[in-house]
């Protein structure tokens, strides 16, 4: 091969390396801002259900929720949400989850994983694994065999 082949394919593999890196990014970065509004929608849905507690002393019905839902500004990215208020006892810790959504990015750095909303209003991302063990163990007998039921 002469001089002016080896520049066209080291010009050509470079290109190539340049857009598939430029793709990845982007699909990354495409999963990140869904996960930041599927976050910031949470922490709204969040805020009104403190709101409502600090109210009335209790979290708000399922159907309260579906019409603020509805409501909020990117609730879209929200999707399948869980809402689990009726399965917290009176007098729960903050650490409780009472909502959440799963969420899979696929081969993204972020992976499989779920928005969760805790009963103190906190909002966070938890990798798939966590979050079943942490449900998993805020979750009574009925609640489990109900959801079983379901699928």
């Amino acid at each position: 091969m002469n001089k002016r082949q080896k520049n066209i394919i080291r010009d050509f593999i470079f290109v190539v390396v340049i857009t598939l890196s430029a793709v990845i990014g982007l699909v990354n970065f495409k999963d990140y801002v869904n996960r930041t509004e599927a976050m910031r929608a949470m922490g709204q849905l969040g805020r009104v259900v403190l709101g409502y507690r600090q109210a009335y002393g209790s979290v708000p019905a399922q159907y309260y929720v579906d019409e603020i839902k509805g409501e909020l500004e990117g609730s879209i990215r929200l999707g399948n949400l869980k809402y689990r208020a009726r399965w917290i006892e009176f007098g729960a810790t903050g650490d409780e989850i009472l909502a959440y959504t799963p969420k899979d990015y696929g081969r993204s750095i972020f992976g499989k994983g779920f928005v969760v909303l805790r009963l103190d209003g906190r909002v966070e991302w938890m990798k798939e694994k966590k979050f079943k063990a942490l449900l998993d163990s805020q979750q009574s007998q009925e609640e489990k065999r109900l959801i079983e039921e379901q699928l």
